[in-house]
């Protein structure tokens, strides 16, 4: 049986990021990025919260065993763990990857226009690490989250023409 058989049904469903402050992040999320949260579990034994994001393909289930379990067989989210009391702790931050020792290092956001997304993300006042037009990878960007997570701004057409340009293609 190939490995890709034997992986049917399988997907990608979440990307976990830890985060300080939940009431920070959940509206970056929403109102910077867009997204949904689609549902929110809280784990007080464990002191602990899980908040999930995304882009839903379809109607948010109104039950909330159904919700549970189509939260977890949706593709590409965002999972936000929230470990209770970091919000008031002045030296809670989590480490984003991008400096040493380097590890994750970004999530990304495919959007129809890097340029207008951008205009609207710095009207908003969101930190930029790259913006579309500076380095030698045009038309792409890198904003930060709340928690100094970075996230890639691009699009298919954009990184279509920064691939042919300037990468070799494996077979």
């Amino acid at each position: 049986m190939s490995h890709t058989k034997a992986a049917a049904g399988y997907v990608m469903n979440q990307t976990m990021l830890r985060i300080k402050d939940p009431q920070r992040s959940v509206a970056f999320y929403q109102d910077v990025l867009g997204m949904t949260l689609l549902d929110r579990y809280d784990f007080p034994a464990m002191k602990f919260s899980l908040y999930f994001m995304g882009y839903p393909q379809g109607p948010v289930p109104a039950d909330p065993a159904e919700r549970a379990q189509w939260v977890f067989e949706q593709p590409a989210l965002i999972e936000l763990t929230h470990n209770w009391g970091t919000e008031s702790d002045p030296n809670a931050a989590y480490h984003n990857g991008n400096s040493d020792p380097r590890g994750f290092g970004h999530i990304g956001i495919s959007v129809p226009d890097v340029h207008a997304a951008c205009k609207r993300f710095e009207s908003l006042g969101v930190e930029f690490v790259k913006r579309p037009d500076d380095g030698s990878m045009k038309g792409l960007a890198f904003i930060k989250d709340p928690d100094n997570y970075w996230i890639e701004i691009l699009s298919g057409h954009g990184l279509r023409d920064i691939i042919m340009a300037h990468a070799t293609r494996g077979t």
